[in-house]
This record gives structure tokens, sequence and C-alpha cells, in this order.
């Protein structure tokens, strides 16, 4: 049995997501130890945690497939799926 090459391609773009969200989990790790010490941008406020956690997954989840952690592990996988 033959696999479609549009079913094939689905597979290899779930793969890319997948391996994308994992660096954007690692560039997160980064960005907290990164932005732990005191910053301008987030001055002491009861909610200060929250809108660092907040701007760090943003930040993370916009670079994320840029740092070549993404690619290594999906170059990696994709002949194992």
């Amino acid at each position: 049995m033959k696999i479609s090459p549009i079913y094939n391609n689905i597979k290899l773009q779930k793969l890319k997501n997948v391996c994308d969200e994992f660096e954007s989990e690692i560039l997160n790790f980064y960005l907290k130890e990164a932005l732990n010490s005191q910053n301008k941008l987030f001055p002491k406020s009861p909610g200060e945690e929250i809108y660092k956690s907040m701007y760090q997954e943003t930040l993370s989840k916009n670079l994320s497939g840029n740092f070549g952690y993404s690619e290594l592990l999906f170059n990696f996988l994709k002949n194992k799926v």
C-alpha cells in the first residue's frame, strides 16, 4: 500500500509544528533565565509575574523556528515517521 503524497505532506507539516513548539519551550526556558533580573520594562507590581510570563511566552513563540533546534529535530525525526 502506497501512502499518498498529500498525507505524507500533512504528516510532515504536523511534525514541523511540533518541533517548532518544542523549540518554543526551550526558548521560553532561556528567556525565563535571561529576564530573571530587575527589568524596567516590568516594574514591581502585583501582576509582575503574570506580565513577564505572558511576554516570555509570546516572544518564545514568535522566535521559534528560527534558532535551528526545530530544524535539527525535524530533520532527525522526519525519516522515522
